[in-house]
């Protein structure tokens, strides 16, 4: 489909890419909607792999001739980079950003007897943080992802950028029901383990053959850590030791250790 030109930032036909960089009003846009934004050719070509549908592409003009395989049905339009920066609110270095359609979450039950391997995250709020987990949960053997209700959305923009498109490699439910969701997960055959600093802890290397059957990881926001609801549901407490008086690592770092481990 040929491009059609954008010269005005107030053009209609563009209102699903308006100020990107304004958290609350993706928050109130994107998934109420039924949409949300990819960047960069690597993300959006892995979306499409992934079976999501498309929207519209919005495309640097000098970056048209180079896109070859964006979707036949997709309108395409192209701005040079001050009009592009006017609608996003910021550099669009990589050249082309899409929107697509979101899909149906899966439902929890099903999702929970597909797998082996979770991650349960609470309060994760901090989209590089999340996105972040997703990736490093698709290369490290994660079945799936549940996340309370104060997770960030896994498919704004910063969370899909930083993930590489691997969010979209790993199922994931949000629960309206916290903590009992933590009860249901028990219920359905898993080893509930808190990653956590604090008393009790024991090293996350020294897990049973049993614990490492069907585990799930429970993992907290940055600073606040796990709240002592999730804690309290916990089957274990599992830390990753560490040296020289560090007694904590950034959510994401942690993260990947602790899948990496839970995996052996």
């Amino acid at each position: 489909m040929p491009a059609q030109t954008i010269t005005s930032p107030d053009d209609p036909r563009i209102g699903d890419y308006r100020a990107l960089t304004d958290v609350e009003l993706r928050t109130r846009w994107e998934p109420p909607n039924g949409l949300f934004i990819a960047e960069g050719e690597l993300v959006i070509s892995r979306a499409l792999r992934a079976g999501y549908r498309m929207r519209s592409a919005l495309v640097d003009e000098k970056r048209v001739a180079q896109l070859t395989d964006l979707p036949a049905y997709c309108p395409i339009y192209a701005a040079n980079q001050e009009v592009l920066e006017s609608i996003t609110g910021f550099h669009v270095h990589r050249g082309v950003l899409a929107s697509f359609h979101r899909r149906e979450i899966p439902d929890m039950s099903e999702m929970l007897g597909n797998a082996t391997r979770i991650a349960v995250l609470e309060g994760l709020n901090t989209h590089t943080n999340l996105g972040a987990l997703f990736r490093s949960a698709a290369a490290l053997g994660i079945d799936a992802v549940v996340l309370s209700p104060t997770c960030a959305d896994p498919l704004y923009r910063r969370a899909v950028r930083v993930s590489m498109g691997e969010v979209f490699a790993i199922p994931y439910a949000k629960s309206d029901d916290w903590p009992g969701t933590l009860t249901a997960i028990r219920e359905a055959g898993f080893t509930l383990l808190a990653l956590t600093p604090g008393e009790g802890a024991i090293p996350i290397g020294s897990l049973t053959p049993q614990q490492r059957e069907r585990p799930a990881l429970l993992l907290g926001a940055e600073g606040p850590g796990l709240t002592g609801a999730a804690m309290d549901a916990a089957d274990a407490r599992v830390v990753i030791p560490m040296h020289n008086g560090v007694d904590s690592l950034n959510v994401a770092t942690a993260g990947a250790l602790a899948f990496y481990e839970i995996g052996r």
